[in-house]
């Protein structure tokens, strides 16, 4: 292991012997083969821990009843971990899909995330009257690396209250258990 040695302005300074007293005192005996192999310094010297906020998740996972990481919060769900539950996408989909003049759904979400209005045009056309292929499920699948939080951003925007309150509570509730269950 290779250490590091951090000279500070300020110790320099308070160092005040000569440099050529230090060269001229013995050296300590270095052989490497008075070391017991089965011992290492490791285990026989304690370790001081000079930044302890760096050091904090450490013992936390150390401490943890469980000793696994499924004891530390679950991060942030992606719109992938979203479309693992399947009862969560069927709500989705009720409630995205059906166009109605006044309210907004889908398309509004799909065109504010670069899709053109060919492409709207094409999985509406292809997915109208499907029972199984749902264009919320296609524009979510073609955005699965966002996050559910960007999600809820576009529910604010277009006041899908009901949307947003739907994916709230799956991320309060729901994502956590099923994150610790899957790791």
């Amino acid at each position: 292991m290779c250490e590091a040695i951090v000279v500070t302005m300020a110790s320099l300074r308070a160092f005040s012997e000569p440099v050529e007293r230090i060269a001229s005192e013995p050296v300590e005996d270095t052989d490497t083969s008075s070391f017991m192999t089965s011992m290492s310094l490791k285990s026989t010297y304690p370790v001081q821990v000079t930044e302890p906020q760096g050091f904090t998740k450490d013992l936390e996972y150390l401490n943890s009843p469980c000793g696994e990481e499924c004891c530390f919060p679950a991060p942030p769900p992606m719109i992938s971990d979203l479309m693992n539950d399947g009862d969560l996408l069927q709500r989705l989909q009720q409630k995205l899909d059906p166009a109605h003049c006044a309210v907004k759904n889908w398309k509004n979400f799909a065109s504010r995330w670069g899709m053109s209005y060919d492409e709207l045009a094409l999985l509406e056309h292809r997915t109208q009257g499907s029972v199984s292929h749902s264009p919320t499920q296609e524009f979510l699948l073609r955005n699965d690396q966002r996050s559910v939080r960007e999600l809820t951003e576009l529910c604010r925007l277009y006041q899908r209250i009901d949307v947003l309150r739907l994916l709230q509570r799956w991320m309060e509730d729901d994502w956590p258990s099923r994150w610790q269950h899957a790791h």
